[in-house]
């Protein structure tokens, strides 16, 4: 019984863990797209390199946890459902990681009058991540909580909606931006709004699973 309480408590440490540098990654997308708008590219170079550290990190952590899970035995009645929205959340951070690279290796240039629209749609859209993470948090240990995050969660994917719509319709409206730019910025707005759409469709699993645990 000792043992199994020790594993337990492991499990639940490895899962913080992981949730805590999915986390991180998203604050250092954050401010590592904030330097790329204000043309700090050495800056952002070091926050993509930090969010690829990270990325491996939460890959290492996501299976010593699967590893704990299937060794030990332990949850039975609930280990799909953990392990199916842990390799959910990594894909959170996959997006987040793959995003910066590709700014990294293309460049965009962001026209003056949708920098700070751009900064905002980064806001809202790690915003999202952050109740995403409090929201499978809340799952392990606070299960009343997790509405209250997912709430929050389909806020902010809104937001990211409203806003990516904004820059999009500024681009396509403006008759002095090639068609070629457009596109091009348009797959950056894509890019970030994926993020808030995969953190709001985990949101969703994690009230499925809420509620499977509560009855």
């Amino acid at each position: 019984m000792f043992t199994v309480f020790k594993k337990t408590r492991e499990l639940i440490s490895k899962i913080d863990e992981f949730l805590d540098t999915l986390l991180m990654a998203g604050l250092e997308f954050r401010e590592g797209l904030k330097y790329y708008i204000d043309g700090k590219l050495k800056e952002f170079e070091d926050k993509t390199k930090k969010v690829d550290q990270l990325e491996g990190k939460a890959d290492a952590l996501r299976r010593e946890i699967e590893n704990i899970i299937y060794s030990h035995m332990l949850i039975p009645e609930a280990r799909g459902d953990v392990l199916a929205l842990l390799e959910n959340s990594d894909d959170v951070l996959n997006i987040i990681s793959d995003t910066m690279v590709e700014f990294y290796i293309e460049k965009p240039l962001l026209p003056e009058e949708i920098k700070k629209d751009f900064e905002n749609l980064v806001d809202v859209s790690i915003n999202a991540v952050e109740e995403m993470v409090m929201a499978v948090r809340s799952y392990f240990k606070e299960l009343y909580a997790v509405r209250d995050h997912i709430a929050k969660i389909m806020f902010y994917e809104k937001e990211s909606d409203k806003i990516g719509q904004k820059i999009k319709e500024y681009l396509f409206n403006n008759q002095k931006i090639e068609l070629c730019h457009k596109i091009h910025l348009r797959t950056f707005v894509n890019y970030i709004q994926t993020i808030a759409d995969q953190a709001e469709d985990i949101g969703d699993r994690v009230s499925i699973y809420a509620i499977k645990r509560m009855v």
